[in-house]
């Protein structure tokens, strides 16, 4: 069971009031036991997510980048004209022209700007790595988090996809739909802090790559199709049980603060 690995920097740290304690339970659940316990719940409501999906590697850093501001159905299209094109390598999107390659994209958005964004990885893996990406990723994950940084166009959020979904390293990516379900619950105070949020998950769970991996999946299912920012469906979101626990937020936070 996933809610034995649950660790915390100090065994007091708790949520207080919490009516989603386990039934018999003598204490309120931990910080730890409550995100096992949400992850076991959408596991069970919803599957497996089988996220990223992409053929390769470097398929899901193109689509890492080309998601920003934008819907994942305009992804596809877009990596659809890449695949066409065949412009879905190293090789192939370091000789095509910024302007095709942005023509190529046009679907999702921001076109002009994600080219130059693409353009600016493959230098950068090329310059720093000779091209190859599993040299890139077999730099220590701090080291290379910082490096991706620096990459015109790489923020947190897309360096973590990167370091997460095609390199396979535990880090925890934050998306809006974290920051919101977590507000919701009274995790968080809804602020997009996303180096805090990060640390909430970092630090209370297993350093498991996998369990990263379908955790992020689920919670942007439940963003996506019941915690929405106008009218949420939270009677029949798989998380609605849990949900009264944010009616006294104020204790709650405290307490998640209080070990951050």
């Amino acid at each position: 069971m996933l809610a034995s690995q649950a660790t915390s920097a100090n065994p007091n740290d708790t949520i207080g009031g919490d009516p989603t304690a386990k039934v018999g339970a003598s204490a309120p659940m931990t910080v730890p036991e409550t995100l096992i316990l949400y992850f076991e719940t959408l596991s069970r409501s919803l599957g497996p997510m089988r996220w990223w999906p992409a053929r390769t590697p470097f398929e899901v850093i193109v689509g890492a980048i080309l998601t920003q501001n934008t819907s994942w159905s305009n992804v596809e299209r877009a990596i659809a004209n890449l695949r066409r094109g065949n412009v879905i390598t190293l090789r192939a999107m370091e000789r095509i022209s910024a302007q095709r390659l942005a023509q190529l994209i046009r679907p999702s958005g921001y076109f002009r700007q994600k080219a130059k964004k693409l353009k600016a990885f493959t230098r950068f893996l090329r310059r720093d790595f000779g091209g190859s990406l599993p040299r890139m990723f077999r730099t220590p994950t701090g080291v290379l988090r910082e490096r991706l940084l620096q990459v015109h166009g790489i923020g947190r959020e897309t360096a973590d996809s990167i370091l997460l979904y095609a390199g396979g390293h535990p880090t925890f990516v934050v998306d809006a739909y974290t920051h919101r379900i977590l507000a919701r619950h009274g995790l968080s105070d809804g602020k997009p802090d996303y180096e805090r949020v990060r640390a909430l998950f970092e630090r209370h769970l297993p350093q498991d790559v996998k369990l990263y991996n379908e955790f992020h999946a689920l919670l942007v299912n439940v963003g996506k199709n019941w915690c929405r920012p106008r009218e949420p469906r939270c009677h029949n979101c798989p998380l609605g049980p849990f949900i009264a626990f944010a009616a006294q937020p104020k204790s709650r936070l405290a307490e998640v603060e209080s070990i951050l």
